[in-house]
């Protein structure tokens, strides 16, 4: 599965992307906690994308990218692969502007996310659940139906749209010492780098990933990709590989990727429900377990941390709880 060759983004098409989206995305509010701050030993200021448009921070690339189509593209529809988030945001993105969505689904996703996706419009191709039956699924769909393909994370158009909740987090934080947000196929961290090198050039950024699907801790390690793993993660949404592109513009930024067991992730979830009442899932949850887990980072200093979504599969809750126990 390939885009169109498109540059590189830059400050510049985030900005774009903001006044883009303007009229369809939420502009999300910064979340505080005093219990949350004594039990990092910091001063934690939330980016709450669980409040967003379809529950996560994808609506934002998505909508930049379906709204940056001309009208013969548009007319033809989008096409994208997707667990969960990002082809719910797409659907609605998609059904905002009145075009066609197909979404290719791998066996397993979350019943909740797929649901959703459903739901906005979108029609769905299911596939194994690897990236290769992915990627050749989407170019058969694509092949068939002309549409624009819509990469989940490499698309300079959706990398731009997800550096807008970093965008408006530094705009109302500008002195922030650090910014965590969670690694999965690195859109919303390559987004925000940009965004952070622009705006707060002073800020450190940290990637929270989880020990089961930890290829980015291991590309950064090795100073290239490294790709070769069969991800075993509560975090659904961060079970998709790095990257090419996201890689270059996160060591472009000096970021730290930092690595976290599902144990400590949903302990942190429970934190975020018990003490702020926000309904995150773990793919989230995992940036403040990761401020939790290395305290060496943080402690004393302005922190933001980027919840990137609240879809979680309710009627999974027992079986995911006890995983983690």
């Amino acid at each position: 599965m390939t885009t169109q060759a498109l540059p590189l983004p830059a400050i510049a098409d985030i900005f774009d992307a903001a006044a883009r989206i303007a009229p369809h995305a939420h502009a999300t509010p910064v979340l505080t906690s005093h219990a949350l701050d004594a039990e990092a030993g910091a001063s934690l200021h939330f980016k709450a994308e669980q409040l967003q448009r379809i529950g996560a921070f994808k609506f934002r690339g998505a909508c930049n990218a379906v709204f940056s189509l001309d009208a013969a593209q548009a007319a033809r529809g989008v096409v994208t692969h997707s667990s969960g988030n990002h082809g719910a945001a797409l659907a609605l993105a998609a059904k905002l502007r009145g075009i066609p969505c197909h979404v290719v689904v791998p066996d397993g996703a979350v019943a909740a996310k797929l649901a959703a996706i459903e739901h906005y419009g979108a029609i769905l191709h299911r596939c194994a659940p690897t990236i290769a039956a992915r990627e050749a699924s989407c170019a058969q769909v694509q092949a068939y139906t002309g549409g624009s393909i819509v990469h989940p994370y490499t698309d300079p158009r959706v990398i731009a749209g997800q550096g807008t909740a970093a965008l408006e987090l530094l705009t109302a934080q500008p002195d922030l010492d650090a910014l965590v947000v969670p690694l999965g196929g690195g859109g919303l961290a390559a987004g925000t780098a940009l965004a952070m090198r622009a705006l707060a050039p002073q800020c450190r950024l940290f990637l929270a990933e989880p020990i089961g699907a930890a290829d980015g801790a291991r590309s950064f390690a090795r100073g290239a990709l490294d790709l070769d793993m069969v991800p075993d993660t509560v975090c659904d949404g961060l079970r998709g590989t790095l990257g090419a592109i996201n890689f270059d513009l996160l060591r472009a930024a000096d970021a730290q990727v930092l690595t976290v067991d599902d144990a400590r992730t949903i302990a942190a979830m429970r934190l975020l429900w018990t003490r702020t009442k926000q309904l995150v899932e773990p793919s989230s949850a995992i940036a403040l377990a990761a401020v939790l887990a290395h305290p060496e980072h943080f402690a004393g200093r302005r922190v933001g941390i980027v919840l990137s979504g609240g879809n979680v599969d309710l009627d999974a809750l027992p079986t995911l709880l006890a995983r983690a126990a």
